[in-house]
């Protein structure tokens, strides 16, 4: 307390004191028993008033002792699990997380990661990718305020994300690894990285390029060949040497048949080779026998034409031609799907084309059309302009049943830019985005589809839809959700037959069972999406004709079914729809296909460099003890007590109020009971 604070207790205790003197001693003759009950009373009144006024404070301390972060990763991937020291690593991991000078010094977690990292007591080894990036930069997300040592387990190869050679973590973070596995470099050949299209066409050649890479110092000669659903169709002869460590394959194949094929490239294998699962790499191609051309026309450059053209050719059975408005109406013979954008007076001849040949048409509006012109050119929509350009967000219409949406979404979306005006639909149509404008929505189409039997139209009232696409890679870190709306407008535009009830989505090829999902879409007789339906889907191996049968369930605006189950092998499925005569089918392919199988050898040089660089130190799981005891001697870890200083009040106020008004209500009660006024 201070000595001020004090200083003024006794000031006021003098003059509580000096008060009550005056009140009842000074030139009073009664000095009885009563006057003094009383004195000591109104002093006690008087000298708490004043203790109120002052409040007296005094300082605090609390102490703590706060604890260096400890931080144990271990890599959970299937890598590990072939690895001599796989029961040792749990034992390797329980002696520093038990260790009791380690748990004096620090703060222990425990952590396991494959493709995510998550919190766990035991470990499996099963994961089929391996992300150490993403392990580390979370880990540094969650603990950068304080000072944290990392331990990561792992035998430093990496299958998914960010290069951690090249990541950037908090300067408060030292990353120690226990190399595990193997560190010799063996004599070793592999397929690398194979780029084929997606999709080719029946009676044409695709091509296919492949990377076949060489570890080792001897000269040697191995034959790489193709085969194309079992059958080989090209071989070619490579030469390796110390020099020469890597060849790429560029091969044009011939497609034959329609249907998901099948390429396998194979490379023969060493002699003493050690690691033969990476000498084989399957991938597959769909051959189709027609293809869909579209023609974006416009009269001016702006970003939205590449983003269209990118998102249209994400699906290589469409093909994309740019033009100009003045393009030689015999250019367009061949177009099946027209999307105008913002027309003006010099499309005036592709309206009469279209209008002649019935094509499905996207029209695009924004700030640089021609309503006057377009007004006229067209009677399916119409728009008052007010030549006054506004920023329109999207809010999507949840009841949209036209075609399946799949996983997009409007939200967090950036707006569109586009002029004010009452828009007015003339043809029968379905809104699939509203507009919102300064925070209000309104009951005006952004994005509309107008029905047809044979001629299709949509609308989009606004420009700067490559923003759409942008924030798509930004909230996912890719374009699929975007490419695929745009797909499906696409096939709904290009199609000529009635909208089907059921619809499907999915991959033809998986990678991994992991991947392995297949939505549907299920609309009632009036075309609304019926979220209520009981829709079940058949699976059946090729290899062995066994049957599953799985649910699907229902996902926001579409049901899904989970065959993550499913071994690798070809597969043909039927969707059907309870107490419905609804059904469709489809083949895909799982391939057997688990990075973490083609890595037999830890990379002790990047573990290495990954600690150099965070001022860390490297270990081996034998040097266990070296690392419990640097971590347990080093005068960087070593805790740091704190104290914190509160200013607490000498006295509840509360309790000095209560004080104040017994010792009134006492006096007054006394002087009462012995008649004093």
């Amino acid at each position: 307390m201070e000595i001020r604070t004090v200083l003024l207790i006794v000031l006021a205790a003098i003059a509580a004191l000096t008060i009550v003197f005056y009140q009842y001693f000074y030139k009073t003759r009664k000095r009885g028993k009563l006057s003094i009950i009383l004195a000591s009373l109104r002093f006690c009144t008087l000298f708490s008033g004043l203790l109120l006024l002052i409040n007296p404070k005094f300082k605090k301390n609390e102490y703590s002792l706060e604890k260096t972060n400890l931080i144990v990763l271990v890599d959970d991937s299937s890598s590990m699990q072939g690895s001599a020291e796989e029961i040792e690593i749990r034992d390797k991991v329980s002696s520093i997380i038990e260790n009791p000078e380690l748990n004096k010094r620090f703060s222990i977690q425990q952590y396991g990661f494959g493709s995510k990292i998550k919190q766990i007591d035991s470990f499996k080894f099963t994961e089929r990718n391996t992300d150490i990036s993403n392990a580390l930069n979370k880990t540094s997300e969650i603990f950068s305020k304080n000072n944290t040592a990392i331990v990561i387990f792992t035998d430093g190869n990496q299958t998914l994300g960010r290069d951690y050679d090249y990541i950037n973590l908090d300067e408060n973070i030292a990353v120690n690894p226990i190399v595990v596995g193997d560190t010799t470099q063996y004599e070793d050949i592999a397929i690398g990285l194979i780029n084929t299209n997606t999709y080719a066409f029946l009676k044409n050649k695709f091509p296919v390029e492949a990377t076949v890479l060489y570890k080792g110092r001897k000269n040697v000669s191995k034959t790489v060949s193709i085969l194309l659903d079992g059958k080989r169709v090209y071989g070619e002869t490579i030469n390796f040497n110390e020099d020469k460590s890597s060849a790429t394959i560029n091969a044009e194949l011939e497609a034959t048949s329609v249907g998901v094929k099948s390429i396998e490239l194979v490379v023969e294998s060493l002699a003493n080779e050690k690691n033969k699962s990476n000498n084989s790499k399957v991938t597959a191609i769909e051959v189709i026998d027609e293809k869909t051309n579209i023609a974006v026309i416009s009269g001016i450059l702006h970003p939205d034409i590449g983003t269209l053209k990118k998102s249209i050719e994400a699906n290589e059975q469409r093909s994309v031609s740019i033009l100009k408005p003045s393009v030689q109406i015999e250019k367009l013979s061949d177009i099946d799907v027209f999307v105008l954008y913002q027309p003006n007076s010099r499309f005036r001849n592709i309206y009469r084309h279209i209008e002649k040949v019935g094509a499905s048409v996207f029209t695009i509006a924004g700030t640089k059309t021609d309503w006057n012109f377009l007004n006229q050119a067209q009677q399916n929509f119409s728009k008052e302009n007010f030549n006054q350009s506004e920023e329109i967000l999207p809010v999507l219409n949840n009841t949209f049943s036209v075609f399946g949406l799949g996983d997009f979404n409007a939200t967090d979306f950036p707006p569109l830019e586009g002029n004010l005006g009452d828009i007015e639909l003339k043809k029968e149509g379905e809104t699939l985005l509203y507009q919102q404008i300064r925070g209000v929505q309104l009951d005006k189409p952004l994005f509309a589809i107008l029905n047809g039997d044979k001629q299709k139209e949509a609308v989009l009232f606004g420009e700067n839809i490559w923003k759409w696409r942008a924030q798509t890679y930004r909230l996912r870190q890719d374009f699929k959700s975007f490419d695929d709306f745009i797909g499906k407008l696409m096939l709904y535009l290009s199609s000529s037959g009635s909208k089907s009830r059921l619809e499907l989505g999915y991959e033809f090829v998986f990678d991994d069972s992991s991947f392995a999902k297949i939505r549907a879409s299920y609309f009632d007789k009036s075309y609304s999406f019926n979220s209520n339906a009981n829709i079940k889907i058949e699976v059946r191996a090729k290899s062995n004709n066994s049957l599953r049968e799985y649910p699907m369930l229902l996902k926001s605006t579409f049901f899904e079914a989970d065959l993550s189950d499913l071994q690798a092998g070809d597969y043909q499925f039927t969707v059907n729809v309870e107490n419905e005569n609804l059904k469709r089918s489809g083949a895909f392919k799982i391939l057997d296909f688990n990075p973490e199988k083609l890595l037999i050898t830890s990379n002790y040089d990047k573990l290495k460099r990954l600690a150099e660089k965070t001022n860390g130190t490297v270990y081996s799981p034998n040097t266990i003890d070296s690392l419990i005891n640097d971590l347990s001697t080093s005068s960087k870890y070593v805790p740091v007590q704190k104290s914190k200083q509160n200013v607490v009040s000498l006295i509840d106020f509360r309790f000095l109020l209560g004080f104040i008004i017994a010792t009134l209500s006492l006096e007054w009660f006394i002087r009462k009971y012995n008649g004093l006024t």
